[in-house]
């Protein structure tokens, strides 16, 4: 939490409440703004090239390799649909929060392209909002996926010279929030139900949750760490892994709750969209190299849960759409893809009910959540899902290092 003394706990980038190092928050917090932290992405071809050189920056890829990933948005006109995605996310939320009578304006800031967050959090402060909740656009715990968004909290704070002036929390990591697991309830239920009656055999359909790949190394890191009281083993993979197969088997529990033969279908955890080096590990197996494997097992159909993922942006729609459909394509079976939370109503209800928690400072006794590995902690542990290939940054919404 603090720019120049690691383990401090009074510091600049977090509220007094958090500023304590609890895990959890159980005292009313008066924010006066949510922050809505995105990815980002393209808006045109013009913008993809500048993108990807801010995705991998301080990493020295020269523009040749990064067209290798260019094509996925040019295919698609340079356009990711990410940012529209936001936009429609935040006006569900401002619906939302207005309709609950919660008087919380909402800022909109990309770590990765316009606007920024770097905008955000300085409209906040010019309207005078202080003491700000961040909501990112990711649900499990990793360095990408959640660390990274605290990393650049911190550094906004700093570059700006807001930082002991604006404070930022963040609500906490939502992979296993009711409001999260009921849209992949929904697909997958809808998926088999419709293979189901279209005849096929239980035993001829696989469940494949598909989420981001990331360094091995990142996995294994990923969660508190040896010598926090919250750790725990959570095996190969981390906290990331284990978040994922958690909701996986409670998506799929619930489908079976439903259609009880549904439980005679197997299922695995699969991962998608691997961008590193070939030397380095990455999580496995791949969700194309899995489905060409499919039929030798029997299986006549594939159901594709896009479970690491909030929105159908560009990892969605080009290597599941694309490439897992293909794959399945050309292996001869169906294959179909369920949908992402999005703005379901769920969802959104469920992303309030979260921000909720942190105005009202609800006990985690009493915080829904769909897993045992839940709730998950309002205050990041000590080197939570650091990328020790980086080095050490300061991270808001959590305690240093």
């Amino acid at each position: 939490m603090s720019e120049t003394s690691p383990g401090q706990a009074t510091v600049p980038f977090a509220s007094a409440a958090a500023a304590s190092g609890a895990p959890h928050v159980e005292v009313p917090v008066a924010y006066d703004g949510l922050l809505l932290a995105g990815f980002g992405g393209p808006e045109g071809q013009d913008d993809v090239i500048p993108f990807l050189r801010n995705v991998t920056r301080g990493r020295g890829i020269p523009d040749e390799r990064l067209e290798a990933v260019a094509h996925h948005y040019r295919h698609f006109g340079g356009v990711s649909p990410i940012n529209a995605q936001n936009r429609a996310l935040k006006a569900a939320l401002e619906a939302e929060l207005a309709g609950r009578g919660i008087d919380l304006p909402v800022y909109w800031g990309n770590r990765n392209w316009a606007p920024y967050l770097e905008e955000a959090v300085q409209d906040a402060s010019a309207a005078g909002h202080r003491t700000l909740l961040a909501l990112a656009t990711s649900a499990y715990s990793s360095f990408s996926s959640c660390r990274q968004y605290r990393e650049d909290f911190a550094r906004v704070l700093s570059d700006t010279g807001l930082a002991g002036t604006v404070t930022i929390d963040k609500v906490r990591q939502f992979f296993d929030h009711p409001g999260f697991v009921q849209p992949f309830i929904d697909g997958v239920r809808d998926a088999v139900a419709g293979y189901l009656a279209d005849g096929l055999a239980p035993e001829s359909v696989r469940v494949l949750f598909s989420t981001h790949s990331i360094p091995t190394a990142d996995g294994e890191r990923s969660g508190p760490r040896d010598g926090d009281p919250a750790h725990r083993e959570f095996g190969e993979g981390g906290a990331y892994a284990a978040q994922h197969l958690a909701v996986a088997e409670a998506v799929m529990a619930a489908v079976a709750a439903e259609i009880p033969s549904a439980a005679r279908i197997g299922w695995e955890l699969v991962y998608q969209s691997r961008s590193g080096p070939p030397s380095q590990p990455w999580l496995e197996p791949d969700v194309n190299d899995v489905i060409a494997d499919l039929p030798a097992a029997g299986i006549a159909a594939v159901v594709i849960v896009p479970l690491g993922f909030m929105s159908d942006h560009m990892e969605v729609l080009w290597d599941l759409d694309t490439e897992a459909t293909d794959a399945a394509a050309e292996a001869g079976i169906r294959s179909v893809r369920t949908p992402t939370p999005g703005v379901d109503p769920v969802f959104v209800a469920g992303l309030v009910d979260l921000v909720e928690e942190r105005l009202r400072g609800t006990a985690a006794a009493d915080r829904p959540h769909a897993t045992e590995l839940g709730p998950w902690f309002d205050v990041c542990r000590p080197a939570c899902c650091e990328n020790v290939r980086a080095g050490f940054k300061p991270a808001a919404s959590g305690i240093a290092p």
